[in-house]
């Protein structure tokens, strides 16, 4: 159920940046996909980083029925990060609902 259900997180988030425009056909540079700073936020725009680290990453962890992460604390981060755009708290508030459900494992 933990996987179906953190499946259709990671669509959501997919289709809500798509919506709005953040969904990129370019990946970063591979440094910028190597850097290691929390959220790859010097190397990357947050949402480059959700896209082509984070969604990845946890379908890696979904497909090969590995442990997911269950002290995440993403929306910090996305609140810090869009929280001056209106039109982008559906996004912060699929990661707060993201983050709650790893938690609760």
């Amino acid at each position: 159920m933990l996987y179906a259900n953190t499946t259709e997180k990671l669509r959501q988030l997919e289709t809500e940046l798509k919506v709005h425009g953040l969904w990129s056909s370019v990946p970063p540079s591979t440094e910028a996909m190597a850097n290691t700073s929390p959220f790859s936020c010097d190397a990357m725009p947050f949402e480059n980083w959700v896209q082509f680290i984070f969604i990845p990453k946890m379908e890696q962890l979904i497909n090969a029925q590995n442990a997911l992460p269950s002290n995440i604390a993403i929306a910090p981060m996305a609140q810090h990060a869009w929280n001056h755009q209106p039109q982008l708290h559906g996004l912060i508030n699929i990661f707060d609902e993201l983050d709650r459900m790893l938690s609760e494992q």
